[in-house]
């Protein structure tokens, strides 16, 4: 298999979001794909396979410890490889499939090993919204009060793919961390599968495991719904682009461009957008078969 390092929402190499890209002509099992993952050690892989339409992969991405249904900085660091290694042309347009939906991307190249990838992530859904206890339980889950809240604003479940509880802040972005050890009781009451904590004045985001176990650099997958968010909130302009920032606290800062496309004072649809630098590829070689005893001994131990 052909696998790629890149770095995505990244002008420069060692910024923005990393990324392994592995390209493979057959099916994978998913044991293997999660233990390929915990190999190389990034928040996520993405594994990408030819169909038979030319411009059509199927993608599986997984994290650390599951696989995904969506995301966003895989989907545009594995165009922004496939662009790079597959097609001569400035510009281009890919299909990738992620558990039966497709996703559609553009891309174009800005340099050697350096391109600046789009993607439609399709119409915003809005959930719940959360109750006053709901909350002051949420803030609490990130170590915040009342006193960090936005004024006048509640936080809202938003989707484009994963159910993200957006909290609206101002105040205390630096200081959040989560230890409340109830958090995911009150994103099942909520309906949502992860929370993503927003300066809606800096337009700065954070966002960690459930469980605050780890810490993302720059989330794709939850940009076009804090992009929904602002937008829908009156503290954005539909139709122009929003720059959410992200990956400071953690020495790699990053930059998200999210244009939320109006029509008829409705949002119709979620671009999002950044560059992507890759800076390495090689070989992975596996001995073959691999024995299914030890990625079972790989799973459970980790």
């Amino acid at each position: 298999m052909q696998v790629y390092i890149c770095d995505v929402f990244a002008e420069l190499p060692m910024t923005g979001n990393s990324l392994s890209v592995l390209l493979h002509e057959e099916p994978l099992d998913p044991q293997l794909m999660q233990a390929l993952t915990r190999e190389l050690r990034q928040f996520e892989t993405v594994f990408v396979r030819p169909t038979s339409e030319t411009n059509r992969f199927e993608t599986h991405v997984f994290d650390l410890t599951r696989e995904l249904n969506f995301a966003g900085h895989p989907l545009l660091g594995a165009a922004a490889v496939l662009h790079d290694a597959l097609r001569d042309s400035d510009r281009e347009s890919l299909l990738l499939q992620i558990h039966g939906r497709d996703v559609p991307l553009r891309s174009h190249r800005l340099g050697p090993g350096a391109l600046h990838v789009s993607m439609d992530q399709g119409t915003p859904v809005f959930g719940a919204t959360a109750s006053p206890a709901q909350t002051e339980r949420a803030l609490a889950a990130f170590s915040l009060t009342a006193a960090n809240l936005a004024p006048d604003l509640a936080p809202t479940v938003v989707s484009t793919g994963l159910r993200y509880l957006v909290l609206p802040i101002s105040s205390g972005l630096a200081e959040a961390q989560i230890v409340h050890p109830q958090l995911e009781r009150l994103l099942t009451e909520l309906d949502a599968e992860f929370a993503y904590l927003l300066d809606v004045h800096t337009r700065e985001g954070r966002h960690w495991e459930n469980d605050g176990s780890l810490e993302d650099i720059a989330t794709g997958s939850a940009a076009g719904a804090a992009g929904a968010f602002l937008v829908a909130s009156n503290l954005a302009k539909a139709n122009t682009t929003i720059v959410l920032r992200q990956g400071r606290f953690l020495g790699r800062p990053s930059e998200m461009h999210v244009r939320v496309h109006s029509h008829a004072g409705a949002i119709s649809n979620i671009e999002i957008a950044g560059p992507v630098a890759i800076i390495a590829n090689g070989v992975l070689r596996l001995p073959e078969p691999v024995p299914r005893r030890r990625l079972q001994a790989g799973r459970v131990s980790g």
